[in-house]
């Protein structure tokens, strides 16, 4: 009965319940079960896609007297090439591909264009560095303090830097 009663024992035992709710945190994430949920609908759609394009799509595709599905070829040394199946796949995939193209990227890429921060407008005036009023970008002089000032291309730097007139 002294094992029981050791301090690594309840150690163990706070560690497993600390393990087990960083775990429990994981799971209960909003992203976590977002994804879970994704994929669960994608594999649903992804079957609903392939009996569409198994059972309706390539049977009205010509082939022989049976339809693309059974179109198969023997080879010499004992297998079957299944051309049929494998264009069942492609169309399955393009389908698929057409539809997370046009129901889920562009109304995403519409969505964030229209919360896109607008990119910053050249800036049209200045502050002058002697009475700090603002004036036009290209102004040479100051139209309320007559202070004559440097280019706007230059980095203003201080006013002690400029002549005043």
């Amino acid at each position: 009965m002294a094992v029981w009663n050791n301090e690594t024992v309840h150690n163990v035992g706070s560690r497993a319940k600390g393990t087990l709710g960083d775990f429990q945190k994981f799971i209960l994430r909003g992203n976590v079960v977002d994804l879970a949920v994704g994929i669960m609908i994608g594999a649903a759609f992804s079957g609903v896609v392939t009996a569409l394009v198994g059972d309706v799509v390539t049977p009205l595709i010509p082939i022989g007297n049976t339809g693309l599905s059974a179109w198969a070829y023997k080879v010499p040394w004992g297998g079957t090439v299944h051309i049929g199946t494998f264009i069942n796949t492609i169309i399955s995939f393009l389908i698929l591909a057409f539809v997370i193209y046009f129901f889920i990227v562009k109304p995403v890429n519409a969505l964030m264009a229209l919360h896109k921060p607008k990119a910053a407008e050249a800036p049209t005036t200045r502050e002058c560095p002697y009475c700090l009023s603002t004036i036009p970008l290209h102004a040479t002089r100051c139209a309320y303090c007559t202070a004559q000032l440097p280019p706007a291309e230059q980095d203003q730097a201080s006013p002690a830097t400029t002549q005043r007139a």
